[in-house]
């Protein structure tokens, strides 16, 4: 035996032994806290350990044999090389189905070993149980590792002398951190279910566990929100096709968490604050981690069909569907059982109030979620009963995620203003006085400027309403709110303290970071929408160019100046070189180009230049070209505010970091001696300033998808053509059914060039989309915007605000019943009492 296969071997060993180690754990865990035998307790929390040891190991083998390019290994064969950088190779460890499923137990494990250390002492009631449920999910993994999905499996012939290698679309340092980030996200959401599950056993429902699960789904949350937005900078930078979020279906899975995840962020504070939704804490805490296997059901199980997806296998849809039913109906049923013990201390006083506004932004975001589960299931869904597969494209989610995504943006505005308990239509007047004339004017100011009222939505031609100025108007109205609530707090603090206005802002924030770290977060959301809302004023071409010649798009001239060939060891690269020029003056030269990898001729990719700013991008991409003739096919597209939604990112993790860090971070920020809060509060300005400088200004170019290599693919000719290529989606099979506008791959020109001579012969839009319609049967090539298959998920929709409309309507009744307010209860608060409830997280400052 070689010592090649004795490196295999030694993997699958170690994944072997960790199965039965997590096995161990679960079950003496189990038996322990069934019998009271803390020596038993105490075996399966040292075996939890073990098993997150056990897959370290297992790791550093498959990392070893990557990195000494060990072909003996199938998994490396196929997804390693010797010629891609370390990083690269690193990388494969999870570009692959095996790969990034032993990635997700390694992190599994190295999770339940932090989170049952951390808490043994704590909750010691509840740690076996937590330890018996992360040691059954990691069972269920390494279960498949061994008998399905075998990262060790070696060459029973002789191996091969070279690897594969990465898909070139994946050696990009977005996509190298894009997929552990989002895989962190996914697999910590485990824990809270494991806690919630523990408290449901044993019916210890106090809310002391969820002070460890509210961390823990915070963690979750924040990375999900980074590999999503690496992830759309992928897609921006590297799929060249000028945009950064098109629905796709494994996309759309790995934000349904987010969804839930951010519903429970908020409305945990109602029960610390009021003793209410515990039964919906709970739920959402159960349902998180749901969506979590049911995000990797779709992206493994072949369910789904998209570019991003490791295609189709039967064992894992059956094992994950298996898996998933077993806890819903574990946990839900649990719950049902438990609902009894979750009695809410508290009830909803009024409709006009902050928890009710909770209340319904947390419905809209679990609403939004099915909403994006239903629309991403549909096409296997219809062709499951119907035969013929509909298809959903960007078009449709952007036309009915629209107003869930508006009513979401206005509520972050809306719940700060009310008050706990309820709001006097006094104080509904003198809080949204402020914000509600920054709209107004912002979207008045708006007007007058060329264009910006005359475009349509920005998330459908269909919708004729400037969608995109209700946005801005929005945003200004949460920027309003969120400056007024620490404005507020700031001068109160600052008269009791004595000290300056911004050392005093800091204070305010070390004094309740939660609050104040979760307004700027908002603040982040409200950039990153006015970065949404550029995309409504996007103008983009494609254009064919002779050497010397060029064209306008906005203020730039794109001029084409010569094309050359580069062939190095690593990739043979054609390259179009440009000259931008505005008002007459070059201000850059770029350079995009066609890259083609060894073992991957036959998926180019292109090397997009972007030419960065705070108020636009100028994107560039090299679609195709003809080396005889000396022609370049160039797709031009100007972004405006698009760097908005990344310097939003950064400010929404500078305000996870202020509501995440423990106290005791903020005692310089937080104490009374003026130079040390003053130093803080600098040091944190000046990191703020630079983290927003480096968003902005760094980097400038990036990699793009496959196409079709040495061919010209003309701009549309005509409006309706240009309609025509945004309502048919490529029907390939491997571009993941994006439009003809947006595609590049072989198949979407030659649909292209067939639209252009129907269009010719004279047939009308109508006639050539049923031409398409009858060509494919078994699958639509439309977008689904034309068909009705958002009515069953906004029937639910509509069924859920009908409700809360009862129920507000039955609050109002109820105190309309109620004696008035005492006179002496209505006084205007003293200094102390407002220095109270400053102590009382500032809620009650008006």
């Amino acid at each position: 035996m070689s010592d090649t296969n004795r490196v295999a071997d030694f993997g699958q060993l170690t994944l072997l032994l960790a199965l039965i180690v997590a096995s161990y754990a679960g079950a003496v865990c189990a038996v322990g806290a069934r019998h009271g035998a803390r020596r038993l307790i105490r075996s399966g929390l040292y075996a939890a350990y073990a098993s997150a040891a056990l897959m370290t190991l297992a790791s550093t083998v498959i990392f070893f044999a990557i990195l000494s390019n060990d072909y003996t290994i199938k998994y490396v064969h196929h997804y390693s090389d010797a010629t891609m950088p370390w990083f690269y190779k690193v990388t494969s460890y999870w570009g692959g189905l095996d790969g990034s499923m032993m990635f997700w137990a390694w992190i599994l494990s190295l999770f339940a070993a932090v989170a049952i250390y951390v808490n043994r002492e704590r909750h010691r009631e509840l740690i076996p149980w937590v330890t018996t449920v992360l040691m059954s999910i990691l069972v269920f993994f390494l279960a498949l590792l061994i008998f399905a999905k075998r990262p060790f499996d070696t060459f029973l012939t002789i191996p091969p002398s070279q690897g594969k290698g990465l898909n070139p679309l994946l050696q990009n340092p977005y996509m190298a951190t894009h997929p552990p980030s989002l895989y962190i996200g996914l697999v910590s959401c485990a824990v809270p279910f494991a806690f919630g599950m523990a408290a449901l056993i044993t019916g210890n429902l106090d809310d002391s566990w969820l002070r460890s699960v509210r961390r823990w789904v915070l963690l979750s949350w924040f990375f999900l929100s980074l590999g999503l937005t690496l992830g759309m900078l992928w897609a921006y930078e590297v799929l060249g096709w000028g945009g950064y979020w098109g629905w796709d279906p494994v996309e759309n899975a790995g934000s349904l968490a987010w969804f839930t995840c951010t519903a429970f962020l908020h409305s945990i504070i109602i029960q610390e604050r009021r003793g209410m939704l515990k039964v919906w804490n709970v739920f959402l805490v159960l349902t998180s981690f749901l969506l979590t296997m049911v995000a990797t059901f779709l992206t493994r199980s072949g369910f789904v069909q998209s570019v991003h997806a490791f295609g189709s296998d039967p064992v894992l849809k059956v094992s994950f569907l298996a898996f998933i039913a077993v806890g819903m109906v574990l946990g839900y049923g649990l719950l049902i059982w438990r609902a009894p013990l979750l009695r809410s201390r508290g009830e909803l006083d009024s409709w006009v109030s902050r928890e009710f506004a909770f209340l319904v932004n947390n419905w809209v975001l679990l609403a939004g979620a099915l909403f994006i589960l239903f629309a991403t299931m549909f096409p296997s869904l219809s062709e499951w009963v119907t035969g013929t597969r509909v298809t959903l494209a960007t078009p449709f989610y952007n036309l009915w995620m629209a107003p869930i995504g508006l009513v979401l943006l206005v509520l972050t505005g809306v719940g700060p203003l009310l008050a706990w308990r309820h709001t006097t239509p006094r104080n509904l007047l003198h809080q949204f006085a402020i914000p509600l004339g920054a709209a107004l004017c912002t979207i008045v100011v708006l007007c007058f400027i060329p264009g910006m009222a005359t475009r349509t939505a920005i998330f459908s031609e269909k919708l004729k309403l400037p969608v995109a100025l209700v946005n801005f108007g929005f945003c200004a109205f949460v920027i309003a709110t969120i400056a007024q609530e620490f404005y507020r707090g700031t001068r109160v603090r600052q008269t009791h303290t004595g000290l300056d206005f911004f050392t005093s802002l800091v204070g305010l924030c070390a004094r309740n970071k939660r609050r104040y770290g979760g307004y700027v977060v908002h603040v982040a959301i409200v950039l990153m929408f006015i970065g949404f809302g550029g995309g409504a004023y996007k103008r983009e071409t494609e254009v064919t160019l002779e050497k010397g010649q060029q064209t306008v798009l906005g203020r730039y001239t794109v001029k084409y100046l010569d094309m050359r060939e580069v062939e190095t060891v690593e990739k043979r690269s054609v390259v179009a070189e440009l000259g931008i020029f505005v008002d007459g003056k070059q201000i850059a030269r770029a350079t995009p180009a066609k890259w083609f990898f060894p073992h991957h001729e036959e998926e180019p990719v292109s090397h997009v230049e972007i030419e960065r700013g705070a108020r636009e991008d100028l994107y560039l991409v090299l679609n195709g070209y003809d080396g005889q003739q000396g022609l370049v096919n160039l797709k031009i597209v100007v972004n405006p505010l698009v760097n908005w939604i990344w310097i939003g990112f950064m400010l929404l993790a500078f305000g996870t970091v202020i509501a995440f860090l423990p106290e005791r971070a903020y005692a310089l920020a937080a104490a009374a001696d003026k130079a040390a809060a003053k130093a803080s509060a600098t040091t944190a300005a000046i990191l703020l300033g630079l983290g927003l400088g480096l968003g902005l200004f760094g980097g400038g170019t990036a990699r793009a998808q496959h196409s079709p290599g040495s061919t010209v693919n003309a701009p549309p000719r005509s409006a309706d053509e240009d309609e025509l290529f945004h309502k048919i989606v490529c029907m390939c099979g491997t571009c993941g059914r994006e439009l003809l506008s947006d595609c590049t791959c072989g198949m979407s020109h030659k649909m292209r060039d067939e639209i252009s001579a129907m269009l010719d012969r004279g047939m009308s839009k109508q006639q050539i989309l049923d031409e398409y319609v009858r060509r494919y049967p078994k699958e639509s090539p439309l977008t689904g915007a034309e068909s009705h298959a958002w009515v069953l998920a906004y029937v639910g929709i509509g069924a859920g605000l009908i409700g809360l409309g009862l129920g507000a309507r039955r609050i109002a009744r109820r105190r309309g019943q109620q004696p008035p307010v005492a006179a002496a209860e209505t006084h205007s608060p003293t200094a102390s009492e407002l220095d109270a409830r400053l102590d009382d997280e500032l809620d009650d400052l008006d």
